[in-house]
């Protein structure tokens, strides 16, 4: 039966990537990447020669059809994005909508995502939490950081590192100065930096300490406490 398969690539050690995707990898008759030099070089390293096609954010709208009609007929097509898990804050989301719209099945493997290692290692409860992903960079930012004021579950975001400091003084406006968090960096790489502590130590931290890299940053719900050294 014809189908999108859907595969997490590593967020940083490429050791991460699973047997199950390599063999997949191996079968695709096309593979959709959200940029194909950096998927092209982790074929490489697999020693995968597969066609590549660029599927990203400014023309999956414009493309979305056809390849959902060349799944239909047959071809096995595969989803990759840069790192991770396509469709959590990377594209996917529209091509597996029209999949299960025409009756196209889906097949999505396990593997690498960069908010559950940091979430779980930041120490808060995750045993229930709410992922907000990237705020929006202008309009409505304020509206959706006001809307999570009371949130009790453990959150998570996405942020870049142009934005950090920023987005921690933010929280630690809305939430107030002494609410945890932790900030993960750079997560499965050689310089994985992982900064606990709460929004105001946070922001002062990377305010002396400019991030570089992928990061992830989770917040503490309403009334958490997380014990860290002083």
């Amino acid at each position: 039966m014809s189908k999108l398969i859907i595969v997490p690539t590593p967020i940083g050690n490429l050791e991460d990537i699973t047997l199950r995707a390599i063999r997949i990898l191996k079968e695709a008759d096309l593979i959709l990447a959200e940029d194909t030099r950096t998927s092209g070089n982790l074929l490489r390293h697999l020693l995968i020669q597969k066609p590549l096609r660029s599927f990203h954010a400014h023309n999956e709208h414009k493309v979305v059809m056809e390849l959902v009609e060349r799944i239909a007929s047959g071809e096995k097509i595969v989803l990759v994005s840069d790192a991770g898990t396509p469709g959590i804050s990377d594209p996917g989301f529209l091509i597996v909508r029209e999949c299960v719209k025409q009756g196209v099945d889906v097949e999505t493997l396990p593997g690498p995502t960069a908010f559950v290692p940091a979430l779980v290692n930041s120490g808060l409860p995750c045993d229930r939490f709410c992922f907000e992903g990237f705020l929006p960079q202008k309009k409505g930012r304020q509206t959706r950081i006001k809307n999570l004021v009371d949130e009790e579950r453990t959150m998570v975001f996405y942020e870049s590192p142009f934005r950090l400091v920023k987005a921690l003084e933010e929280f630690s406006a809305a939430f107030g100065p002494d609410r945890p968090g932790c900030v993960c960096r750079e997560l499965s790489k050689f310089h994985e930096d992982v900064q606990r502590g709460t929004m105001q130590s946070l922001a002062e931290h990377f305010t002396n300490h400019p991030p570089k890299g992928e990061i992830v940053i989770v917040v503490g719900g309403k009334d958490s406490k997380l014990e860290v050294p002083e």
